[in-house]
């Protein structure tokens, strides 16, 4: 199972309104209240697996193969200015989300981030503002809404975009309407850049899948709830794969 469902926040399988998104978070609020759910509870597992499931197929079939040509075409150098184009679309979200928590000094360094990346990092494919020693805070919605006390509800497998919580996917679809990808008003850029950032994830990936031992669903499910709970707890992401971030540089993948 590709570990890229674990990194996906920045993405979207569409253009959500506002109303859709105010319909999503009083769904949340109703569901976590039924379900009761804490951190750890798998109410929904027999679906889930069956998701599973399909993204396990999905990835062999069609994400992985592609993933593999890519890597083999695309020079480090390029993959590592693709990422650095991505992670400064994240950042935006990262900007907007702090704001909301109240957290101004981790907006305006995000901002800082942005405006020195955009620019002498020419739109980001050179991430400067780390070299200038300027923290990056990873946050995102789901996080927004745990720190305003909205439950986290249900673990719950969404199909191809993996692991999360009934919270966390409602924070999935307000941060991928919030992005500068979702704010884009021609779709053929948007999807074309979508697919880009996927696809890159996915190189980055390869050779994860070994780490995966015993019952592969479990594994997944319980990386992803500490990893939400690490970010939830203390503002900073634990990823569990950020390892293979630079996977792309091994000559063996």
């Amino acid at each position: 199972m590709a570990a890229i469902f674990m990194n996906l926040g920045g993405l979207s399988c569409g253009r959500l309104t506002r109303q859709s998104l105010l319909s999503l978070t009083l769904l949340l609020l109703t569901l976590s209240g039924a379900a009761q759910a804490d951190s750890e509870s798998d109410p929904w597992e027999p679906m889930n697996r069956a998701i599973y499931d399909f993204n396990n197929a999905a990835d062999k079939y069609v994400m992985r193969p592609v993933a593999v040509g890519y890597d083999a075409v695309t020079p480090s150098f390029a993959r590592r200015g693709i990422n650095n184009f991505f992670n400064n679309f994240l950042d935006v979200n990262g900007a907007l989300n702090a704001l909301l928590q109240g957290r101004i000094e981790y907006g305006v360094e995000n901002l800082g981030r942005v405006l020195i990346n955009s620019t002498l990092g020419f739109f980001g494919f050179f991430d400067v503002a780390t070299e200038m020693k300027i923290p990056r805070y990873q946050t995102d919605f789901g996080h927004t809404l745990a720190i305003w006390g909205v439950p986290q509800g249900p673990y719950v497998m969404l199909p191809l975009l993996g692991p999360n919580t009934l919270r966390s996917s409602v924070g999935f679809g307000v941060d991928a309407y919030a992005s500068p990808m979702g704010q884009m008003r021609n779709d053929e850029a948007e999807w074309g850049l979508r697919a880009l950032n996927i696809v890159d994830l996915r190189a980055g990936l390869l050779g994860t899948d070994q780490l995966m031992s015993g019952d592969q669903y479990v594994f997944l499910r319980d990386a992803y709830l500490q990893r939400r709970a690490a970010l939830t707890s203390d503002g900073q992401a634990q990823d569990d794969f950020s390892e293979f971030d630079d996977s792309w540089e091994d000559d063996d993948l």
